[in-house]
């Protein structure tokens, strides 16, 4: 009875939170799952599915405030007023003089995975969940990665030449998984979009006759040296794709040169995988890749290297952009995630200092994936919090977008055909036709959503005695100011935000919330 009257309570409270006033704007608001006591999730199905609201300008002298927290706000909006003058000594100063990178985007993946599982839902519901990432209704996502035929996160290990010794690829095509659960769901993106989306692509495994192992998993590398005519096949590959998703209307922004090319290094690696150091990547841009994006119609296709843990870019920056051949194909340096609970949180801006001219961009990341953590944990604020500051540590430190993992997992967090389960911030519950969003979806909303594409990181002075909030802030290219602010505290937390030209911004940030704050300059 007790357990059932704390359900009854915690139902109350998001209904109260998410209708209580006319100035709480959800056009649609979440239908509540209770978990258990703190675990939420929204429930969406072919009828109904809550919406994420945007930021429209609104009047001089006004700000807008979107608030999620674990009690159960999900993007509530509210229109306050402007401060004349300060009334607390806690103010956090945005520098509008103090410039730093440009964004890209933010997004999620299109795997195999995340396919099966919206194609198991009704229409209307594929049609809803494509809506809650990439439409004006959602996240507005501007960011998809593809994976180069399979990866962990597909039923079967494929590649798209299984021909031994077609160097020149002339069997090469792409797989049913491309036709019934990729190229579908990219267009539905791109269908329902307002926004420009920046595809990229990343290649987990050459075909098994081009390595050394004779094997899509496990260890193994190119047979062969670069410029040699394995590589010199490697790199059509990359060709050869772009040129097929380019039949079907689908033109990526960028590629990676290959996805975390130190687990094809480690003996008896389980999934789909390709061995590099960072010389032999260097190489293999100069002699093969380099020059076949240079001499195709994808000359201004965005090449980027590592695609792997943060704690080898120094390194493999170092190794790869000091050559001046290999430097010239290169735009920017890929990064996951997976590691960073152990590395110093500036180690993105030693990276960025080493070469100023290359972007940084986060390309993977999901929770769930360490062997003692749940798989898919329903409503989970920790991992929400997990992404939101992960995200601020990235952007205060010159990375330029976050890309999440699979944009759609299971009960079990699969299909993987190597049972390497994890989290999504929505997961597909098919038997009941419907989906969740979780907490992590509504995190990556409060970046998406208003820190647009082209909006340019701002410093911030933050007072030094609020360890628990945790902050960044960007002037978009309307002109308006966003800032992002993580309460990690119990308790609430008062704050002021001021860019010293427009006034004063009064904040209470609810405990265990995040924040998103924009006001316009003119």
């Amino acid at each position: 009875m007790a357990s059932l009257l704390k359900n009854y309570l915690c139902f109350v409270i998001v209904i109260f939170f998410s209708f209580k006033c006319s100035f709480c704007l959800l056009d649609t608001p979440c239908s509540p799952l209770i978990v258990k006591s703190g675990y939420i999730v929204c429930v969406c199905n072919a009828t109904y599915c809550d919406t994420f609201p945007s930021a429209d300008p609104v009047s001089k002298g006004n700000y807008v405030v979107f608030t999620t927290s674990q009690s159960g706000l999900r993007a509530n909006k509210q229109i306050l007023p402007i401060s004349k003058s300060s009334k607390t000594t806690t103010v956090y100063h945005i520098k509008l003089n103090e410039t730093r990178q440009s964004i890209l985007g933010f997004g999620g993946a299109f795997t195999d995975a995340a396919g099966i599982n919206i194609a198991k839902l009704p229409a209307a519901a594929q049609t809803k969940l494509i809506n809650s990432y990439y439409s004006k209704d959602g996240l507005e996502y501007t960011i998809g990665r593809v994976p180069i035929a399979s990866c962990d996160f597909s039923t079967r290990a494929y590649s798209y030449d299984d021909v031994p010794g077609d160097f020149n690829l002339s069997q090469f095509t792409l797989a049913p998984e491309d036709f019934k659960y990729k190229i579908p769901f990219i267009r539905s993106a791109l269908s329902v979009t307002s926004r420009p989306i920046k595809f990229f692509a990343s290649p987990w495994s050459a075909p098994a006759w081009m390595k050394t192992e004779h094997n899509m998993t496990g260890q193994g590398t190119l047979i062969g040296q670069p410029g040699g005519p394995y590589y010199k096949a490697w790199a059509t590959y990359f060709i050869k794709f772009l040129e097929e998703y380019e039949k079907n209307n689908i033109s990526f922004w960028g590629i990676t040169a290959q996805n975390e090319p130190t687990d094809g290094l480690m003996a008896k690696f389980p999934f789909q995988s390709l061995g590099f150091t960072p010389e032999m990547q260097r190489d293999f841009i100069k002699l093969d890749l380099g020059p076949a994006l240079q001499n195709s119609s994808y000359k201004n296709t965005n090449l980027m290297i590592l695609d792997d843990q943060k704690l080898f870019v120094v390194t493999w920056m170092k190794t790869v952009l000091s050559d001046p051949e290999a430097s010239k194909y290169i735009s920017g340096v890929a990064v996951h995630w997976y590691v960073d609970g152990v590395l110093p949180s500036d180690i993105m801006t030693l990276a960025h200092n080493l070469y100023p001219d290359k972007f940084l961009f986060g390309t993977e990341a999901c929770e769930g994936s360490m062997p003692w953590q749940m798989k898919v944990d329903l409503g989970a604020w920790d991992r929400a919090v997990s992404y939101a500051r992960d995200i601020i540590i990235d952007l205060n430190n010159w990375v330029t977008g976050w890309t999440d993992w699979n944009l759609a997992l299971d009960l079990t967090g699969g299909p993987n055909w190597v049972s390497n389960y994890v989290d999504s911030p929505i997961i597909v519950n098919y038997e009941k036709n419907e989906f969740y969003k979780q907490p992590m979806y509504y995190i990556l909303g409060h970046f998406s959503k208003y820190v647009v594409s082209d909006s340019i990181g701002l410093n911030v002075n933050s007072p030094a005695h609020k360890p628990l909030v945790e902050i960044t802030a960007f002037l978009r290219p309307d002109k308006s100011v966003v800032v992002v602010i993580l309460n990690l505290g119990y308790q609430p937390e008062t704050i002021e935000l001021t860019d010293d030209v427009t006034g004063y911004i009064p904040l209470t940030i609810p405990g265990n919330s995040i924040q998103t704050v924009v006001w316009w300059l003119s």
